[in-house]
C-alpha cells in the first residue's frame, strides 16, 4: 500500500514535467478519503472530479515531426477572394497532412500584398507557397507535397486532427 501511495505521489511531483499536453483527473477516492490523480478517467461511480492539461480543451496535440517542421519551416499560403476552387484545393492539401499553416488572403492593396509582389517579384497571382524561405507560384499538389516532404511534415495528419490553418487578412 505504500508504494501504490508513493507511485502516485510521485506521478502528481513529476507529472509537470512530462508531456504537457496530457490531461490529469483529481478525484477523492470515496473508500480512502485519499487523492488520487490519474491520466485516465475516474471509474464511473466517481461522480465528481477535475480535469485539467491541454487534452482537456479538446485540442488535439500535433505530432512531434509537424511541430519541429513548423518551427524551421513555416508555411504561409497567399490567397485572394475570387480564388475559389484552386485554392481550396490548396487549403484542402494542407489540412489532409495536418500542416499548420497561416493563410494571407490579399486584396488589391495592403502590406500582404505587397509582401506578395515582392515574393513573386511584382506579380501578384494567387496561391502562391512559402515553405521556410521555398517559394511556389501556382497551385501544383505534387510540387507543393515535394516542398512539405523537404521541409518534414507527415505525408497525412493523424485521424480526427483539426482543420490547421489560421487567416490574416
Amino acid at each position: 500500500m505504500n508504494r501504490l501511495l508513493i507511485t502516485v505521489l510521485l506521478a502528481a511531483v513529476l507529472q509537470p514535467l512530462s508531456a504537457v499536453a496530457q490531461a490529469t483527473y483529481r478525484w477523492v477516492d470515496p473508500a480512502t478519503g485519499r487523492s488520487v490523480f490519474s491520466d485516465q478517467p475516474p471509474p464511473l461511480h466517481i461522480k465528481s472530479f477535475t480535469r485539467e492539461g491541454a487534452a482537456a480543451s479538446n485540442e488535439r496535440q500535433q505530432p512531434y515531426a509537424t511541430k519541429i517542421a513548423a518551427e524551421k519551416f513555416p508555411v504561409v499560403v497567399y490567397t485572394a477572394a475570387d480564388c475559389i476552387e484552386v485554392c481550396q484545393q490548396a487549403r484542402s492539401l494542407l489540412n489532409g497532412r495536418g500542416v499548420p499553416f497561416t493563410e494571407k488572403m490579399v486584396s488589391g492593396e495592403g502590406a500582404d500584398f505587397d509582401a506578395l509582389k515582392a515574393l513573386t517579384g511584382g506579380e501578384a497571382s494567387v496561391p502562391f507557397l512559402t515553405v521556410g524561405s521555398q517559394k511556389f507560384k501556382g497551385f501544383e499538389a505534387s510540387a507543393w507535397n515535394n516542398l512539405l516532404d523537404l521541409a518534414g511534415y507527415p505525408k497525412t495528419a493523424l485521424p480526427g486532427a483539426p482543420a490547421s490553418g489560421s487567416l490574416s487578412r
